[in-house]
């Protein structure tokens, strides 16, 4: 079991403030093994807090991040599946499915991560998944009036991956929906 946490768009301390409380008290040293990040982090204490969490953290840079270093793609390979991470204000129009399907084939990955958009997506198409984690802290988006806060883990196993989908909704309550992706099947 390998745990790779899919999280981005925090707009700390911009948008919003922190983390929601309810998600750090899951987000501990010693469990998720990988981070995949969409960007706009924002502050470098951002990128450290990944780190206290897992020393293996992979980010792109967003339209709201100061740090140019930042690649603006990356392929990262987590056993057998290859996956890419853009942040997703190149994708025009934003979210659009066919173009982040563009970007998947030019990346030539199973697993595509994109955000921006704030809207948590995760789905199969044409024998691939896509996965946008929404805003983590529910940051406001132009896009997504109110998004809700969210992330998602994938738990890697041999060619299946187990995808935890994790939300806060307004109510207050965690939801978390679990979605399983083999490799090679065709999605809908």
């Amino acid at each position: 079991m390998v745990l790779v946490l899919v999280i981005g768009d925090m707009h700390i301390p911009y948008r919003s403030d922190s983390i929601p409380q309810k998600f750090k008290k899951l987000l501990v040293p010693g469990k998720i093994q990988h981070i995949l990040c969409t960007g706009n982090m924002c502050l470098r204490e951002t990128h450290d807090y990944l780190k206290s969490i897992s020393s293996d953290v992979h980010v792109v840079r967003g339209d709201f991040d100061l740090n140019s270093n930042l690649p603006e793609q990356k392929v990262v390979t987590v056993g057998q599946f290859k996956i890419g991470l853009i942040h997703g204000h190149q994708i025009v129009p934003w979210g659009d499915h066919d173009a982040i399907a563009a970007v998947c084939r030019q990346l030539d990955v199973d697993v595509m991560v994109s955000g921006h958009t704030h809207k948590l997506e995760a789905y199969q198409q044409d024998n691939k998944f896509y996965i946008n984690p929404g805003s983590v802290t529910g940051a406001y988006s132009p896009i997504e009036r109110n998004p809700v806060p969210a992330f998602i883990l994938m738990d890697i196993q041999a060619s299946t991956l187990v995808i935890y989908v994790y939300s806060l909704p307004p109510e207050g309550e965690m939801e978390v929906k679990k979605i399983e992706f083999k490799k090679g099947e065709k999605g809908e």
